[in-house]
């Protein structure tokens, strides 16, 4: 591996692997379009596509979910940059109009996740559909959605934990990332004579996990051991909590609660996981069979 490393190249150097010219956006004539962007919304069109087509094989109705995509499309923006707005106030409350920007990132998928599930609800109380049942089937798109999206903070060079010489270290020219995303123990680390930090590619690390959280949510449905609509759904929010709090200890870039330091998304992992947890024990004792 090289000692210096261009602007636009991304390196894995334990896995042998050197990119170069990674692009971080793709031009159509003198204008350029964010890659962070095109997979933030191919992830939910692709979101959405899933959970249509689970819903068509469980003979519901599939337009229903692509009547909602807008609706939801809109919250999931929307409310991903409120949260990420919040807990970033300080910044913000200076830079009012940076608010709007999202061209360079900023977006957390809690508070998407929050304002689309508000959103589903009051969608499907115009609609009169199951609120519970709809959660399911866009679980799955929504799982599968976060492992593509997470290739944007690829592209945009973000998203990245501590030091590490493991064997998915991931090496970024510090030309190209945050001064604020670079800890002490990352600076502490870097090799005299060279330009580039090694570290987590904790993107990666949430996708993988996130796969393994869509495997477990299709055996629920192939062996059909769901007992109350919701369950897969709380799943989801279980083994997606569990993986966001460990990730989130090592990641440089976290937004804390106010006046601590305590990440707000690991707290808010682990609350949602242990509460969909009892959830999920509470339902199935009180529905002993699977209610379909």
């Amino acid at each position: 591996m090289p000692q210096m490393m261009e602007d636009m190249d991304i390196a894995f150097p334990n896995l042998g692997i050197y990119l170069r010219n990674v692009p971080k956006t793709i031009m159509i004539g003198s204008f350029g379009i964010a890659l962070y962007g095109v997979l933030i919304a191919a992830a939910m069109l692709m979101g959405v596509a899933v959970a249509a087509r689970i819903a068509k094989k469980n003979g519901q109705d599939p337009d229903l979910y692509w009547d909602s995509f807008v609706f939801i499309v809109i919250s999931a923006i929307a409310g991903a940059r409120i949260y990420y707005v919040i807990f970033m106030w300080d910044y913000y409350k200076d830079n009012l109009l940076q608010i709007f920007n999202l061209r360079g990132g900023g977006l957390a998928i809690y508070g998407g996740i929050i304002l689309s599930v508000i959103t589903i609800f009051i969608f499907c109380r115009f609609k009169k559909a199951n609120p519970y049942l709809f959660l399911d089937n866009i679980g799955f798109g929504l799982v599968l959605g976060q492992v593509l999206g997470r290739w944007g903070n690829f592209f945009n060079r973000e998203v990245f934990g501590e030091y590490t010489d493991s064997l998915f270290a991931m090496r970024l020219p510090i030309s190209m990332v945050r001064a604020s995303d670079i800890s002490e123990s990352i600076s502490a680390h870097m090799e005299a004579g060279t330009n580039y930090i090694q570290v987590h590619p904790t993107f990666l690390y949430e996708g993988m996990w996130n796969v393994m959280v869509f495997l477990v949510m299709v055996f629920y449905l192939k062996k059909k051991i769901k007992r109350f609509h919701g369950e897969i759904f709380l799943v989801y929010l279980a083994g997606y909590g569990i993986g966001r709090a460990i990730i989130e200890y090592i990641r440089t870039d976290q937004l804390y609660i106010p006046g601590t330091r305590l990440p707000v998304s690991m707290v808010l992992g682990i609350v949602i996981a242990a509460l969909s947890i009892v959830k999920i024990i509470v339902g199935r004792k009180r529905f002993p069979r699977a209610d379909m």
